[in-house]
């Protein structure tokens, strides 16, 4: 399966240089992601552009919002951003392509769903998906860029709501909870209840379950 390198260059930002781009009048995409870390399910991306005239506030880092605010903000994003697209990697592509390529390339799917085109796109990390416009990575975007921020916040609904509803498919796991995340409660769950064909196989815990050899990045 083809698919998009993690090898093209982006350029990372300075302060002065990020600060006359969000002052400028181009058409700018922030972009983050969630589930990189977690032992199940996909990997979520999503990439907002922002409407100027009409700020949103409150805007963070998701992880650092409750559940309640996350939803309340994701609601006035979809209400009133310029474009919006949410997209995954599954698992069998994380499985195939590993957490880093899929999770590129569930970034590169946002950017490209947007309605909008942006002229740049501001991804959160150091790492850029393949795209045909300018790029640039900023380590800790999600904390200081308010497109990333509400990237941010809409790709952790998404999956939040994922996991919600793969824990009633399959109780026991505590998926709700933990969002797939290696908790204690979940290696007792992959012990005694097994592996779901939501897990992630190539994962070290996963894969030593299987008594396969792990290929994967936890």
């Amino acid at each position: 399966m083809k698919h998009p390198s993690a090898a093209r260059t982006a350029c990372a930002l300075g302060e002065h240089e990020l600060q006359a781009l969000l002052a400028s009048e181009m058409i700018i995409a922030g972009v983050d992601e969630a589930g990189r870390g977690p032992w199940v399910g996909p990997v979520v991306a999503a990439a907002v552009i922002l409407d100027p005239s009409w700020p949103i506030h409150g805007l963070a880092d998701s992880k650092k919002l409750s559940e309640k605010k996350r939803e309340q903000l994701e609601l006035e994003i979809k209400a009133h951003a310029w474009s919006y697209c949410v997209q995954e990697a599954t698992i069998e592509e994380i499985d195939e392509l590993n957490i880093l390529n899929a999770t590129l390339l569930a970034m590169r799917r946002a950017v490209l769903g947007l309605s909008r085109t942006p002229e740049v796109v501001l991804v959160d990390g150091n790492r850029p998906p393949q795209l045909p416009c300018r790029v640039h990575t900023l380590v800790g975007g999600d904390d200081y860029v308010p497109s990333i921020q509400a990237a941010s916040i809409l790709a952790k609904v998404h999956r939040d709501r994922w996991c919600k509803e793969i824990d009633q498919a399959f109780p026991g796991y505590g998926f709700a909870a933990h969002k797939g995340y290696g908790t204690a409660q979940h290696q007792r769950a992959l012990i005694d209840l097994g592996v779901t064909p939501w897990h992630r196989k190539t994962f070290a815990p996963v894969a030593k379950i299987l008594g396969q050899v792990p290929t994967g990045d936890v």
